[in-house]
């Protein structure tokens, strides 16, 4: 759910906001949605083989969580630049701030720090019984 709510909410920062019709920008974010859920399940499951054990989430939750959270910003500034710059499939508007040097939007990078610390501090806390 996080990461659709980001995705609704940074749709201004892409030129679609201005280009789409509604049903073109609710499809973008159906479908940018469901690559950010493949995209996190891939990375955690990536982290979990390179750094976790089976007591995860008890035993070794920052070394999975950092890891998680590495894999999603890379392959985000790499997807950003692949879908701006070479394939041209979309293109952020003058309200996205973008990293220097890199030229990729802030918002994707932030989204890949926040959206995956909350959803994995709230399974750690979780299975402490926290909530």
């Amino acid at each position: 759910m996080l990461h659709f709510a980001w995705e609704t909410l940074q749709l201004p920062l892409y030129t679609i906001w201005n280009t789409a019709t509604v049903g073109d920008g609710a499809f973008a974010v159906l479908h940018c949605t469901a690559g950010d859920v493949a995209i996190a399940g891939l990375s955690l499951l990536v982290a979990l083989v390179i750094v976790g054990n089976p007591a995860w989430p008890t035993e070794r939750f920052i070394p999975v969580m950092a890891t998680t959270v590495v894999i999603g910003i890379g392959y985000t500034i790499y997807s950003e630049w692949l879908n701006t710059v070479v394939r041209k499939t979309w293109e952020y508007s003058e309200l996205m701030p973008t990293v220097p040097l890199l030229g990729t939007g802030l918002s994707p990078v932030l989204q890949w720090v926040i959206v995956p610390t909350i959803g994995l501090a709230a399974v750690r806390y979780r299975q402490e019984g926290r909530f």
